[in-house]
């Protein structure tokens, strides 16, 4: 007898343990999942329901750092764009749903024209499940480079590449397009607002190629984007080109305000000499008529 009251104790307590569990799981706040694109690229972040069942009737929300954005709220077929306010300036027009998916329990958005400012922690809500549920994320949007040709000296083409706003601190490189590493200058690297801004520099000679790239790379998150430079091959064999591109253009500028002076010191030597020519011609003419003749006139007595 003892034994079955034991017995019924204990099924007792592991039903209400496993009630407690589920309901616990009910209020389940999903693992945090980390999400890399490149800037300017679209990306898709992910939210679904485990047992596949419809949301089309539901409220789900899309927040972005902590709750302070509204990214994206769907409530049982109403949402932003459409018959929702509400939603963040900086995601108006970038953010949209998967309508034909959400009968399987697809809550998941697309945010279009990633931008720096996009990095951050996102949550999927569905503040109206029993007992709630809400999927964590973090979006990283690595920045794409920005190389320019910064002056053509002696020692050959000085290559410039920027990274603006990077998180986590990424690690920048150069390299031609064959792939192959070049050597480059130390970094300039400045931070502000946990943002990383860094600056490296380059100088590439003639080779077999003209095609240079600058590589950023996120280590921790296994990423990596870059931007590619053509040089003009005359840079590199004329030696009239070895100036600052500045300094082209301030020669194209002046040539162009030396060929507009040739032209209007033309057109007045053309005057001038037409005028001569006239003043001349004119001045014929009056001799002509003083040196005329006089008529004799016959008298007949």
């Amino acid at each position: 007898m003892g034994f079955i009251v034991k017995f019924i104790t204990w099924f007792l307590t592991l039903i209400f343990f496993l009630t407690v569990r589920a309901e616990h799981d009910n209020n389940a706040v999903q693992g945090s999942e980390v999400i890399t694109v490149s800037e300017g690229g679209d990306v898709i972040l992910p939210c679904s329901l485990s047992t596949k069942e419809s949301v089309k009737r539901k409220l789900f929300v899309w927040r972005k750092d902590g709750q302070k954005k509204n990214v994206f709220i769907y409530d049982a077929g109403l949402h932003h764009g459409n018959g929702l306010s509400g939603q963040d300036d900086q995601f108006r027009g970038r953010v949209s749903h998967f309508p034909e998916q959400m009968r399987f329990g697809n809550a998941s958005i697309r945010i279009i024209n990633t931008t720096t400012t996009d990095t951050g922690d996102y949550t999927c809500d569905f503040p109206q499940r029993n007992g709630g549920l809400t999927f964590n994320m973090t979006l990283v949007v690595v920045p794409k480079p920005i190389v320019t040709m910064s002056k053509v000296t002696d020692s050959g083409v000085q290559l410039k590449c920027e990274v603006q706003g990077a998180f986590p601190k990424p690690e920048l490189r150069w390299q031609n397009c064959d792939g192959n590493i070049l050597d480059a200058e130390e970094a300039e690297i400045s931070e502000r607002d946990g943002r990383y801004h860094i600056t490296l520099q380059t100088t590439v000679t003639s080779t077999t190629t003209t095609c240079f790239q600058c590589v950023v790379q996120q280590k921790d998150l296994n990423h990596e984007t870059g931007s590619t430079i053509t040089v003009p091959e005359k840079l590199f064999v004329d030696p009239c080109g070895k100036v600052t591109i500045e300094g082209l253009m301030a020669g194209i500028v002046v040539g162009a305000g030396l060929l507009v002076l040739v032209l209007v010191l033309l057109v007045f030597f053309q005057f001038i000499t037409v005028r001569r020519v006239r003043a001349g011609t004119q001045k014929t003419d009056g001799d002509n008529e003083t040196n005329e003749p006089l008529k004799s006139e016959h008298i007949t007595v």
